[in-house]
């Protein structure tokens, strides 16, 4: 069962919003609602229009996953909404390393240099895995100056992707 990886838009804003809501609040009790989050609302302005993207990963039609791309300034750009549903995380569906490299292939193609993340310390597999894939923690005060933060985000994270 091999995931399909697509580019997404606002007509599946509902079921992105359920996906990522239900990781949040009710597997990690992070404390942040859908109000927190109007970009869920607003992909095509909020990720497309700046250069950046938006793509969910689908097993038999259904959305288990995402990963999002805020392009901020002419090379460089920060992952968000990295989710994958509990069911299908792990080696046997690969479906966040697909979805990376997915953004990654995407980032080269479109001179994206350096990418940046944010996340929540309490998130340890999702912080493993950033840095399986050569990703390195960096100090909240050394992020470019227009990097978007989140306000529950307090691990940080850059990967170079000049060659």
């Amino acid at each position: 069962m091999k995931p399909v990886i697509l580019p997404i838009e606002n007509k599946y804003e509902n079921a992105i919003a359920a996906l990522i809501i239900n990781i949040q609040q009710k597997e990690f009790n992070v404390p942040i609602t859908l109000k927190d989050q109007p970009d869920l609302f607003n992909i095509q302005n909020f990720y497309y229009a700046g250069g950046g993207g938006f793509w969910g990963a689908f097993v038999n039609d259904e959305l288990v996953g995402t990963i999002a791309l805020v392009k901020f300034d002419e090379h460089s750009a920060a992952i968000r909404k990295m989710f994958v549903k509990k069911e299908f995380r792990g080696k046997e569906f690969s479906i966040a390393q697909q979805l990376l490299e997915t953004l990654i292939e995407f980032c080269s193609k479109n001179g994206i240099n350096d990418l940046y993340l944010g996340t929540v310390s309490i998130l340890e597999a999702a912080l493993r895995f950033y840095e399986k894939n050569h990703f390195v923690r960096v100090e909240k005060e050394s992020l470019p100056k227009d990097f978007p933060l989140m306000t529950p985000d307090n691990v940080f994270c850059h990967l170079s992707l000049k060659k």
